[in-house]
């Protein structure tokens, strides 16, 4: 409380103790696989498929982690961290290849003074130069503009600062914005500085060998390396420091299967090892891709027999995508993963988590490994094998919205998202409360905020029921904390909601009546 010492009208803010709880993101996917090029086992943020190419590469023969991201985009994916395993040819155990013909990498680093510059390999320039001037206005200390001169002619601008927590910082904003030039830290973080008023030619881009189609860009990572381990950031274990994560494929499993370099021992390995992380974790789930080339009895068999998984935190879709390869003129198949994890994002998006991702077109699948017919769903989708299906005049949809749960409570794919959701933003929007004074005033914020984000979900169509008490319930009083609850620091809240399930078999009831009487004929 202030003291006041002399007359007059004084105004004061005070903190409203409390704040309203928000949605958090779910279409954020995280995809684990192969790549020509790019970092190691490191996380990487892409938020479309220039910035995938600008990382890790093109599309190459018999690997599908390219594949998957390029389909994820294209069905409405707007963010993925990607995680590249198994490393290059030269820390396999085989002899390489013979050389082949030759192909650009990104040219020799110059010097920019803290920072190093560099050309991309994709670079279509006769003589790139960077050029660093002063900022427009003469901005704050950090701030500078670099302008990529293509032979003497400026064909690239960037305001930006050499602070790595500024929103312009240069290595984020080149890595984003350019085609022509990438730029990265040459020194440690508390030592960079602005680079001084100056002009570089860049070296051209170099010559490196190419892979053919039958020689391996990486080598084959196995069960561990997918794995990996928390405390090193490698594989699964790399995506545990990232919360924003909702879903999680690994495409290449399937490459180094049909490759023979893993066997269906290995295969079943890494997808429980997948299962795991995202039980661990509880807010994301786990998008599994069946063996290739199976028919509909054979995936049957695969599903209860020799996979046997049961989880509420992972989705199964069969059979595998015909989708057109751009880099190589055509089609091809792919595991469904990356383009389902698109759909689920385009979904969420369009009509929010709560809507069973099904009975969505499949963006760039041209055909499908086998055509699923109703009798054969009939067999599948009991047992969480999720059907993509092609419909005469209505394209290639996605025709099951199931986990691999054998609990019927979370028999629903948009069921689980959706209590992931739910518990995400419930967990976010409530850190005000940590030691807050534990009494019934607290209680009531509580239950006041928890019971505004709950109207609103049931508004938007989440949850079940003509009425808000209906849909949900939040309890917070002197039965959930108990005097002795209370003295060990604890608060519980205990919040029920009903959400809508999907509408999965739809079934009209026809009869004939006698015109006139309103009776049906017996």
């Amino acid at each position: 409380m202030p003291s006041y010492l002399s007359p007059g009208v004084y105004v004061e803010e005070v903190a409203s103790g409390s704040r309203p709880i928000e949605g958090v993101g779910t279409s954020v996917a995280a995809f684990v696989g192969l790549a020509p090029t790019g970092p190691l086992n490191e996380p990487t943020l892409v938020t479309n498929w220039s910035q995938y190419v600008a990382s890790f590469g093109e599309f190459t023969d018999g690997y599908y982690l390219a594949h998957s991201v390029y389909g994820f985009f294209n069905n409405g994916g707007t963010a993925a961290y990607v995680v590249r395993v198994g490393g290059g040819p030269e820390a396999a155990d085989t002899a390489t290849a013979p050389a082949t013909p030759a192909a650009l990498t990104a040219g020799d680093p110059a010097e920019l003074g803290t920072f190093t510059v560099h050309a991309l390999p994709a670079a279509q320039a006769e003589r790139l130069s960077v050029e660093v001037t002063d900022t427009a206005g003469e901005g704050p200390a950090d701030r500078f503009t670099l302008t990529v001169k293509d032979d003497g002619k400026p064909v690239e601008s960037f305001d930006v600062s050499a602070k790595k927590n500024n929103r312009a910082y240069v290595v984020n904003q080149v890595k984003e914005r350019s085609k022509l030039i990438g730029v990265a830290e040459a020194a440690p973080v508390g030592q960079l500085a602005r680079p001084e008023n100056q002009a570089v030619t860049l070296p051209a881009p170099r010559s490196a060998p190419v892979h053919t189609p039958d020689e391996p860009v990486d080598r084959d990572a196995g069960p561990a390396e997918y794995l990996g381990d928390s405390s090193d950031r490698t594989g699964f274990g790399g995506l545990e420091a990232i919360d924003e994560i909702s879903m999680v494929a690994v495409p290449d499993l399937m490459a180094a299967y049909e490759r023979g370099a893993i066997d269906e021992e290995s295969v079943k390995a890494v997808q429980l090892g997948l299962i795991a992380h995202c039980e661990l974790m509880g807010d994301r789930v786990a998008i599994i891709d069946p063996p290739p080339q199976l028919n509909a009895r054979q995936v049957r068999v695969w599903r209860q027999e020799t996979a046997g998984y049961d989880s509420k935190y992972a989705a199964m879709y069969y059979p595998w995508i015909k989708s057109f390869d751009p880099a190589g003129g055509r089609a091809r198949l792919v595991p469904p993963s990356g383009h389902m994890a698109g759909i689920w994002a385009r979904n969420d998006f369009e009509r929010g988590v709560h809507k069973a991702p099904a009975n969505e077109v499949v963006r760039g699948a041209v055909d499908l490994q086998i055509q699923i017919t109703r009798g054969e769903q009939d067999l599948l989708n009991p047992i969480g094998v999720n059907c993509i299906r092609a419909f005469p005049g209505r394209g290639i949809r996605v025709w099951g919205a199931r986990t691999l749960s054998s609990d019927p409570a979370w028999r629903y794919l948009n069921i689980r998202r959706y209590f992931n959701y739910l518990e995400e933003s419930i967990l976010l929007g409530t850190q005000w409360v940590v030691f807050e004074p534990n009494d019934h005033a607290l209680w009531a914020r509580i239950r006041r905020n928890a019971s505004a984000f709950l109207v609103n979900e049931w508004r938007s169509g989440a949850l079940f029921g003509s009425r808000p008490e209906q849909a949900f319930y939040v309890k917070c009083d002197e039965e959930t904390n108990p005097p002795e609850s209370v003295d060990l620091g604890r608060v519980i809240c205990e919040i029920g909601v009903a959400p809508v399930k999907p509408a999965e078999f739809v079934i009209f009831r026809l009869a004939q009546f006698s015109s006139g009487s309103g009776e049906l004929e017996e």
